[in-house]
């Protein structure tokens, strides 16, 4: 069970920034964060008042640089919305993916913020390698899928312009 919750979250948070990159399409990247921020808001403080058992007030009591997980949070969602629409679902989230693992790993290694200090290994480093290796393949992918459908679109349009 332990394992299946943060599946779960990986799951949304890709169907999440879909529909986040596709809304900011229409509506604009800083909107669709606004947008996100704002529908979470309202639902976790309904969340809070029927079901919380902490203490929110208890905020002023932690150091300030936890407050830092506010900021990041809100560059999480801006940057999954907005780079789904220029590079997609799947090169966002290995990104962000590789991104996690590296940060990881060097919070490890220093024990920051209170953590186990677990070195960073060569098996590590292949480990990221490795990532890296795939999400060059998971981009070149979808840019020549991109690429064809525009060459696609532009035949088209050609062919439709000379028919009328």
């Amino acid at each position: 069970m332990t394992v299946l919750i943060p599946l779960i979250g990986g799951i949304f948070v890709s169907l999440q920034g879909t529909l986040n990159g596709n809304l900011g399409k229409k509506v604009g990247t800083i909107e669709s964060t606004y947008l996100s921020f704002f529908t979470g808001s309202i639902l976790l403080t309904m969340i809070i008042i029927f079901l919380g058992d902490g203490n929110i007030f208890r905020i002023t009591e932690v150091p300030a640089w936890q407050l830092l997980c506010v900021i990041f949070g809100f560059i999480f969602i801006f940057v999954m919305a907005f780079s789904v629409p220029k590079i997609g679902v799947t090169a966002t989230n290995a990104t962000i993916v590789i991104g996690q693992l590296v940060t990881s790993m060097v919070v490890d290694h220093f024990g920051w913020f209170g953590s186990d200090v677990i070195p960073f290994t060569i098996e590590r480093f292949i480990g990221v390698l490795l990532m890296i290796a795939a999400l060059y393949f998971i981009y070149m992918e979808s840019a020549m899928v991109k690429k064809k459908t525009k060459q696609m679109m532009k035949k088209e349009k050609l062919q439709k312009l000379s028919n009328d």
